[in-house]
């Protein structure tokens, strides 16, 4: 089956210098579309978007989604807009949750409001396996959700909340994805808050033992960012009426714990340095707001949406790991 992909539209990508907002960029870039960026650099980083700077199909607004102005000056004319815009991490909503909620909540609605006002087709946005909070049962079904257990997760379920009101009251096309641990070049290793790969990379290629919370049986559903950018195209371009104002997992749909992941990374890793496979590996103490296990059904992505994820985590190490290696050092 041909991948759908956007072509030859006007886009806008929120969070256009972070990670996953980044690698958007580059494959909208690579079908023929002209894409506007849109980034304060609180969280992205200039690197990320440094290629793109010359392409003539883009053009960036270094703004922030708080500012009404900016928002409706980036949505004008666009066809799609894909948001990643926000103040991710558990941990740091838990030390600031006023900062997390006016980004995460206001700002999102400062860009979803202008993407209604300026006649957007339709609104695609990124939320959490985080709004799955207490829900237990595995795998991870949309309809069923516990209860939130940091504040990030709350802004990410209020996201979801106010996309559906907009669908069906004002009738904007509005397409959210719950986003699994994803993982992939251009994502950062640094600071207390970075993600699981990049930080365990980042420890075992100085030799470190990777910093686990816990004893490591804790267990994620990691997704690779292609697997990502397929879900983002197919939820722009959806013909399926019934996926409006809906939410998707996006996931590989398999679990793998903290030590099995910590040895797939040795011994991708010991390709580059043999000693890395001798690293021992240290538990920690539980970290609070996290969630125990992760696994999503994918089962609506697939029918509703078409998903169909190309990458298991294995397959997106291999994919990842060159560009992991060349620039995690130092």
């Amino acid at each position: 089956m041909v991948e759908q992909k956007i072509s030859g539209c006007k886009v806008l990508v929120t969070g256009a210098a972070g990670f996953i907002g980044s690698n958007l960029v580059e494959d909208l870039l690579d079908h023929d579309n002209e894409v506007i960026g849109l980034d304060n650099f609180e969280t992205g980083h200039r690197v990320n978007i440094e290629e793109f700077q010359n392409h003539q199909g883009f053009t960036f607004i270094e703004a922030d989604i708080l500012d009404k102005e900016a928002c409706e000056k980036a949505c004008k004319g666009v066809d799609y807009v894909l948001h990643q815009a926000a103040l991710g991490s558990v941990p740091r909503s838990i030390e600031n949750p006023i900062r997390t909620n006016n980004i995460n909540v206001n700002g999102f609605l400062n860009i979803i409001t202008a993407a209604r006002d300026q006649k957007v087709k339709r609104f695609v946005y990124a939320t959490s396996s985080s709004v799955y909070g207490t829900e237990k049962r595995l795998p991870k079904v949309e309809a069923k959700i516990g209860r939130p257990l940091s504040p990030y997760a709350i802004t990410k379920h209020v996201n979801e909340q106010y996309a559906r009101v907009y669908f069906d009251l004002y009738g904007l096309e509005t397409i959210g994805l719950r986003y699994f641990n994803v993982f992939g070049k251009k994502q950062d290793p640094a600071g207390a808050y970075a993600a699981a790969i990049p930080k365990f990379i980042g420890q075992l290629i100085k030799h470190q033992s990777p910093t686990i919370h816990g004893d490591g049986t804790q267990s994620r559903d990691f997704t690779y960012i292609d697997n990502v950018i397929q879900a983002n195209n197919i939820a722009a371009l959806s013909t399926n009426p019934v996926s409006l104002g809906e939410v998707f997992n996006v996931a590989y749909g398999e679990s793998t714990n903290l030590n099995e992941l910590i040895e797939v990374l040795q011994e991708l890793l010991s390709d580059f340095d043999p000693e890395i496979a001798n690293v021992q590996i240290k538990p920690g103490e539980e970290r609070i707001g996290d969630v125990r296990h992760s696994l999503a059904s994918i089962v609506k992505s697939q029918t509703m949406l078409g998903y169909r994820p190309k990458y298991d985590l294995q397959a997106g190490l291999e994919k990842a790991i060159h560009w992991y290696w060349n620039n995690l050092q130092g």
